[in-house]
């Protein structure tokens, strides 16, 4: 008793601690859901218990197919019978077996389902065994990979890789799976990757090394892996990876998309990397985006459907009507009066006339099933692979210069695209070529026009596009006097070898991949060949001589005037406020190094201190030039074990005490340093080349280059800019905050060489960098200077929009050290954060992206594509209804609508900006009320907030609404329009204009345009871009379009036909889809036409004898009717019928209204009221014989 005694006292103690253990298993997995643990492959094996908790993961064996030699013919027969017409003609082939309703022979009545199935099968099948043999090709290619028991890398099929393997690669190399970088031969531990073959660009993005593995004094050796990475779980985010690796210490790193390679990318400009698998086969990020060719299904396809409903409802009145003629022809004779014609059963018994009016009804449905036809489906199916087979080889849709053709990636909706209504086009890209052309700039409030470099590309022809100019570019003036000698030497370019691309699917892909490969992106000679205003050319010589002088003199910089600063620091922030990398044409994708002392970048304050310890500010670059990586890591990895046995007040007491004592020690304005200005010897300009992220990018490098300011080496902590009179100059990167569209910005935060001052340099978007600009005093002479510059350079920048080009601001920031000290510990924190780290950092950059110094604006050409404006006209004419959806702001979206024909001067313009969604419902009643009185000429005063609503005829109005209106919108009133409140007045307003420009739009607020026309006007949308930010566009639309533009593939992987130029949509819609809708329309027309006549036929015959189901016709006839006497004749001219000739549908557009009428689709609809009418007609006929 005692012991149950105490054994009931302790049971309550323990009952908490099982429930507690339960909780935290239940969090536990609960957190395991939402993660992945990834291990070594290499350590020793694991006990049976462990391997059962392990999660199973994916194998790199790469299997698009869908069938095996056991699946194939249930799996592709249950996908086919998902078709209900299948399953429809399959239950009348088995009636038959049905002796008392059969009408034909059993076996022939199975033979046109059969083969009607036999087809579809062999086609799956054969597309099956296509996709079978590209997966072969690419799981048998090699890589290396470490092996536990040799203890080196060997080669292995990429089928046999497996998460937690160790994965060597090699320069030009492609990525076999997504893996964590964790060693590179690169000595700042980068390794930079080409995406070309995940989305078609051909700049370079740079990738680093796990912190943990960058301060390895040695090579990293996969057996001395005993981390543990918790990641999270495969997704198609391309732009997202989240994690961190657990040491056996305990101590934890973050993991982001920088430490990520990404399956299917190209290893280049670094000769070795390792890393771990983490993500394999079907799990990577590349495969999970892979998707195929979309399926959708046709307005005609949709339409169809219903039409065979119909005709199923016709059949069924029919069939009834048959079975009651026939119940009472059985029961007119009575029973004894029967007709000698009429067998009894086997009983000797006659059928009552109620049990035979339901046999007939079964028997007519077999003999009246052609009214249903069994082929269209499939000839169909037939038609359109052919009709896509001759889009493809439609020479004028292929583009030379890109060497790209139109891409179908949707095979059902060919028809679709001779029944649109509303084009929905992005403008920089699409309209445009995306080719950015330094074209004017500001400093200083000072204008520079560079009317030279206007007459250039006025008079600026490509050269072809087997050519390349191979003639070299100086930095100095007299190799830029001639505009033509941009021109005198071209070499015959050939392409490469395509080895490195196997796993491209064709030889056009492989061909393409090797261009791609091979030119550097965004430096055409148009794009590089900037001649320089003299002026501003001679201004900056001018600084270049004052800035040696005072240099030699010892002279602080603030004798340097202040316009000659501006200048000086206008073409440094264009050199090195960007991520463009730097390479060699003779050594393709290699980069170009200085030599210099090789640092690790600043990530702790401790390495803040050493940097500006007085032995470094003494130190020249002779003593750097013999540095390793291993005295460099070794200096690293001591900075750490300083940062970890002092804590952050002491820290911060010692950074006071160093930042003071520097300030003393250059108090002339230039630090000891300039001795190691000139490091080494820079290449000539001639032999380098630019790897930008964003033509923009590079079209400012370019810019700063023709004015001998050079960017002529980037690695990850510093960059080096040649100037004239000064030789290089080497500044310290301490961090880049990189370009997000909510900031609109990007900033470089460098150490400058000859002040030894901090530095934040940034460029952006004039809307948001005028806005963070420190506040001038208007007591202050300064200050109203520099009031007077900010206006000038608004008074630009708006001329500049109106011109139509794209504007950016540069400004400047000076930190003392104790702001940058403060701002570093925030920093740092942000950096090193396992949750909300983009967020952190975010805010981050809002502290330092304040109180900015204007240096000056540029403007920027983007220039049309040829035939924009002419395609636009005749797609107007065409009844095409054409909205642009743009980023760009108002002005210059205006400016380029003008320019492409999207508006017109004779058309009266609406222009709605407001502030508030009050504001924009006021303003939307009042414009409705405008174009509702017949344009009055109004303007408008809106009673709250501020907007503007404003007609500018330049002529007198028309009588047409829908040809004399046009809508200009801005991003913050589009978001207040798409409201639910909003949204239908908005959507009444617009349907009444021709053409509508939506400025300053999101890429949401574009599907959101998309979806709202599509869905409340039950309109035909076709949407057409170039870059991810249109993705989403396209998807919404019935008709998605791509173009292979200059911004990547996103766009095209995400159409459903890709197009090289906008001028190939005029061909492909007016031509292309006007026959393809005809040619199929008339199909569907003829198929159901000459089914019901044959049907009414037979039924005509039913009033002969006696409802009997009787056929005048030969049952072989009447099975094979629609499988091949009736079929073929149509599939040919579904092929290849032309009603129109091309030349006439381009030069009468209005030709293409038919398909947006459904003209010939609702003569469908006319067809099946005909052959109901004509079975009617056969009934009285039929009835009045009787």
């Amino acid at each position: 008793m005692s012991q149950g005694t105490a054994g009931g006292e302790g049971a309550p103690q323990v009952l908490p601690e099982g429930k507690e253990r339960q909780r935290k298993r239940r969090r536990r997995k609960k957190k395991e859901s939402k993660t992945r643990l990834v291990r070594s492959s290499l350590l020793l094996p694991e006990a049976e218990t462990e391997k059962s908790r392990r999660t199973v993961l994916a194998c790199n064996r790469l299997k698009t197919t869908k069938y095996t030699a056991l699946s194939f013919l249930p799996k592709n027969l249950f996908e086919q019978f998902h078709r209900l017409a299948n399953v429809y003609f399959v239950f009348i082939a088995l009636l038959n077996f049905v002796p008392a309703v059969n009408a034909f022979q059993p076996e022939l009545a199975l033979a046109p389902v059969l083969f009607i199935l036999a087809v579809t099968a062999i086609k799956d099948l054969w597309e099956d065994y296509s996709r079978y043999r590209s997966d072969k090709e690419i799981n048998h290619m090699e890589c290396l990979v470490y092996s536990r028991n040799e203890k080196k890398y060997i080669s292995r099929y990429w089928k046999e890789v497996k998460v937690g393997d160790f994965v060597q690669l090699r320069c030009n190399e492609i990525i076999p799976a997504d893996i964590l970088l964790l060693s590179s031969s690169d000595p700042d531990g980068l390794c930079h990757i080409e995406t070309a073959n995940l989305d078609g660009e051909t700049n370079l993005k740079q990738r680093q090394v796990v912190r943990k593995f960058l301060e390895l004094d040695s090579e990293f050796d996969p057996l001395k892996f005993t981390s543990v990475i918790e990641c999270e779980k495969p997704n198609n985010d391309l732009s997202r990876f989240r994690g961190y690796i657990i040491h056996k210490s305990g101590k934890k790193d973050g993991l982001f998309k920088e430490n990520l390679l990404l399956r299917g990318c190209t290893i280049r400009n670094t000769e070795e990397v390792a890393g771990i698998v983490i993500y394999a086969g079907h799990e990577t990020k590349a495969l999970l985006n892979n998707n195929g060719p979309r399926y959708k299904r046709s307005k005609l396809e949709r339409q169809m459907n219903a039409d065979v409903l119909w005709c199923v409802l016709i059949l069924l009145i029919m069939c009834l009507f048959s079975a009651i003629g026939h119940g009472l022809w059985v029961w007119q004779y009575g029973e004894k009066k029967k007709p000698i014609f009429d067998v009894p059963g086997p009983d000797g018994k006659y059928l009552s006339p109620v049990l035979a009016s339901v046999y007939l009804f079964l028997t007519v449905i077999i003999v009246f099933q052609v009214l249903i036809p069994i082929s269209l489906y499939v000839s169909i199916e037939i038609v359109k692979i052919c009709q896509v087979y001759f889009i493809h080889q439609d020479k004028d849709l292929y583009d030379e210069e890109t060497d790209s053709q139109l891409q179908c990636r949707a095979l059902n909706i060919t028809e679709d695209l001779g029944q649109v209504q509303f084009i929905f086009s992005d403008k920089t890209g699409t309209l445009t070529e995306n080719k950015m052309v330094f074209r004017r700039c500001t400093v200083s409030g000072i204008e520079y026009s560079h009317d030279d470099n206007a007459k250039r590309l006025a008079m600026y022809q490509e050269p072809d596009s087997e050519e390349e100019e191979a003639a070299p570019k100086g930095g100095t003036l007299s190799q830029r006097d001639s505009i033509c000698s941009h021109q005198s030497i071209k070499v015959i370019h050939r392409s490469q070898s395509t080895k490195t691309h196997r796993r491209t699917g064709s030889r056009a892909e492989a061909k393409r991949a090797s261009i791609l490969s091979k030119h550097t992106a965004f430096s055409s000679p148009m794009e590089k060949d900037i001649t320089p205003d003299p002026r501003l050319l001679e201004k900056v010589n001018e600084c270049a001589k004052h800035l040696e002088v005072m240099r030699n003199h010892e002279q602080p910089l603030s004798h340097l005037s202040p316009e000659l600063c501006d200048i000086f620091d206008f073409f440094i922030a264009l050199t090195i406020c960007n991520t463009v990398v730097v390479t060699a044409p003779n050594q393709p994708r290699q980069k170009v190094r200085d030599r210099f002392l090789l640092k690790s970048p600043v990530k702790t304050i401790e390495d803040f201190i050493r940097r500006f310890t007085p032995s470094r500010l003494t130190s020249g670059s002779n003593s750097s030039s013999s540095s390793s990586l291993a005295t460099s890591k070794s200096m690293h990895r001591f900075g750490l074990s300083v940062l970890s046995s002092t804590s952050t007040d002491s820290t911060l007491l010692k950074l006071e005490e160093k930042l003071a004592y520097s300030a003393q020690m250059n108090n002339n304005g230039y630090s000891s340093q300039q001795g190691r200005t000139a490091v080494g010897s820079a290449p000539e300009e001639g032999e380098l080349r630019y790897e930008a992220e964003s033509p923009d990018e590079a079209a400012l490098v370019y810019a700063a280059r023709a004015y001998s300011c050079s960017l002529v080496g980037r690695l990850s902590d510093q960059v080096s800019v040649e100037l004239p009179h000064l030789g290089t100059l080497s500044f310290e990167v301490l961090h880049t905050l990189g370009f997000d569209s909510v900031r609109k910005r990007m900033s470089v935060v460098v150490r400058h060489p000859l002040t030894d001052e901090i530095n934040v340099y940034t460029k952006g978007a004039d809307s948001v960098v005028m806005d963070l600009l420190l506040p001038c005093s208007s007591d202050d002479p300064r200050g109203k200077h520099q009031k007077k510059i900010r206006s000038k350079t608004q008074n630009y920048l708006n001329l500049y929009a109106v011109d139509g080009l794209r504007t950016l601001c540069i400004a400047k920031r000076v930190l003392s050290k104790e702001e940058y000290g403060c701002w570093l510990k925030t920093h740092l924190e942000a950096e090193s954060s396992l949750e909300n780290r983009e967020e952190l950092l975010f805010q981050s950059a809002l502290r330092i992206e304040k109180n900015l110094h204007l240096l000056g604006a540029t403007g920027i050409e983007d220039r049309l594509q040829d035939g924009v404006p002419e395609t636009i006209a005749r797609l107007r004419k065409a009844g095409l209804q054409i909205w642009v959806l743009t980023g760009d702001k108002q002005e210059t979206a205006v400016n380029i609508a003008y320019a492409c024909k999207l508006l017109d001067h004779d058309e009266e313009i609406i222009t709605l900006n407001a502030e508030s969604p009050e504001t924009c419902a006021v303003l939307l009643e009042q414009c409705l009320q405008c174009v509702e009185s017949k344009f009055s000429n109004n303007t408008i005063d809106g009673a709250t907030g501020n907007m503007t609503v404003g007609f500018t005829p330049l002529y007198p109005p028309s009588s047409s609404v829908l040809s004399s209106l046009g809508l200009v919108i801005d991003g913050r009133t589009l978001a207040y329009a798409l409201e639910p409140m909003l949204e239908d007045k908005f959507l009444a307003l617009a349907k009444r204009c021709r053409s509508v420009l939506c400025c300053r739009s999101t890429p949401l607020q574009k599907s959101m345009v998309v979806k709202l026309v599509r869905d409340k006007l039950k309109a035909m949308t076709l949407a057409i871009g170039d870059g991810a930010n249109d993705v989403s566009m396209i998807q919404v639309a019935d008709v998605g379009v791509g173009i292979s533009g200059q911004e990547g593939m996103q766009a095209v992987m995400a159409s459903d036909f890709a197009i090289p130029r906008f001028r190939h949509l005029e061909k492909l819609l007016l031509v292309h889809g006007h026959w393809c809708y005809s040619r199929l329309a008339n199909m569907v027309l003829y198929f159901f036409y000459k089914n019901a006549m044959f049907v009414a036929l037979l039924f005509w015959y039913q009033f002969y004898c006696g409802f009997s189901g009787s056929s005048m016709i030969d049952q072989w006839y009447l099975i094979f009717f629609n499988l091949f006497f009736s079929s073929l004749p149509q599939l040919i001219t579904g092929v290849l019928d032309k009603d129109v000739p091309a030349e006439v549908l381009i030069a009468v557009p209005q030709l293409y209204k038919s398909g947006q009428n459904m003209e010939v689709l609702c003569t469908v609809g006319k067809s099946c009221c005909l052959a109901e009418l004509s079975i009617w007609r056969c009934c009285f006929e039929g009835r009045s014989l009787l």
